[in-house]
């Protein structure tokens, strides 16, 4: 048996400029998150994180729950535990046997005032916020629903010997923005539910670039910590480029040049090549309604999806924006798929972005 993935989740700096939800801190209450396993496996531990923390984090009682079945998560077999400021903590090993599409439940009691915690901002997940200590309730009738992601990074699930895990690496159209919050219909929850073999994580980020920081590290600066620390990783698929061609001019800032964006992409390729990985690339998806788009940032993105298309950097590549375009407009997200802001994909568009993936290329 090995630990690898069954569940990752990227975390951004609460410290940026630029969010879709506001950082925030907790003061004497629980927040449950459901974590839905890619994979599956005899055991699980949990990943908590403090990673962008000026001041330690004190954890004051935490539980798992699946299918009702509730139990303590500790830390070096203590019940309260403290994460020091720039740190993460693996949690003990808790015998509990798991499936891939399983619903993991975290709750954790935070008793002191936290500064801004470290989080994911736009999950597709809700998580529950409620006064006191509630880990061990079975409802939060009066909890506060938000959506995003709170000190955690993972969870890792103890499989078979020869398991083998993707990882999906990128922005938003993997981490699900403009789908339905809950449903686990983000891209590459479909794209797990077409292998038959092994699991793709998702380390997705809205509003992550390939070039600058802003939300979170940028693609090559987090690369290491984000893909390539997951156990048992055999491939990668990326999808980037969007917010490097629509946020410069939110941010009042130069447009990357068509080469500046593809050397980006070569050295993540090479990059992946050299942990012995096998790189998957999808083109840079249509924003042509949306507010932030710009002409000069569209005619960029034709140019550059050119490249990729055409290019031998990668082990494959997966032509998402065409199977999303409008074929009246490519500039567009075909209307039945946008989800309604002109940049992101709903339901629909997701999965059809995943169909887009050839099994042939992600055997794993």
């Amino acid at each position: 048996m090995i630990w690898t993935a069954g569940f990752r989740t990227a975390v951004i700096s609460p410290y940026g400029q630029l969010h879709f939800n506001e950082p925030r801190g907790f003061a004497d209450q629980t927040v449950r998150q459901v974590l839905h396993l890619a994979g599956g496996g005899e055991a699980v531990r949990v990943r908590l994180t403090n990673h962008y923390g000026r001041d330690p984090l004190t954890v004051g009682a935490a539980t798992v729950a699946v299918d009702g079945q509730q139990t303590t998560l500790t830390l070096d077999a203590a019940e309260q535990f403290v994460i020091p400021a720039g740190e993460e903590a693996v949690c003990d090993q808790i015998d509990l046997a798991v499936a891939a599409g399983t619903d993991l439940i975290l709750s954790l009691y935070l008793p002191g005032t936290t500064e801004p915690a470290t989080y994911s901002h736009k999950p597709a997940e809700a998580a529950r916020i409620a006064a006191g200590n509630q880990v061990t309730a079975a409802t939060l009738p009066d909890a506060e629903d938000v959506e995003s992601r709170y000190y955690l990074s993972g969870v890792d699930v103890l499989a078979p010997e020869g398991t083998k895990v993707a990882v999906a690496f990128g922005d938003s159209w993997f981490e699900g923005v403009g789908t339905t919050i809950g449903a686990n219909h983000r891209s590459v929850d479909f794209l797990n539910r077409r292998v038959s073999q092994g699991w793709i994580v998702n380390q997705g980020i809205a509003g992550n670039r390939l070039l600058r920081d802003e939300v979170g590290e940028h693609a090559l600066a987090r690369f290491d910590r984000d893909a390539l620390s997951i156990p048992a990783l055999t491939h990668v698929l990326i999808h980037f480029g969007i917010n490097d061609l629509v946020l410069p001019g939110m941010l009042n800032e130069p447009m990357p040049t068509a080469d500046a964006l593809i050397d980006g992409f070569t050295a993540l390729a090479a990059h992946a090549h050299d942990a012995g990985l096998k790189i998957l690339a999808a083109t840079i998806g249509p924003f042509g309604a949306a507010e932030i788009g710009t002409p000069d940032g569209l005619a960029l993105r034709r140019q550059v999806n050119d490249w990729i298309r055409t290019s031998d950097v990668f082990g494959g590549v997966f032509d998402s924006a065409a199977a999303v375009a409008d074929p009246a407009a490519p500039d567009f997200i075909r209307p039945g798929w946008d989800s309604g802001d002109g940049m992101h994909l709903n339901d629909a568009g997701a999965e059809a972005m995943a169909a887009t993936v050839s099994l042939d290329d992600l055997v794993l």
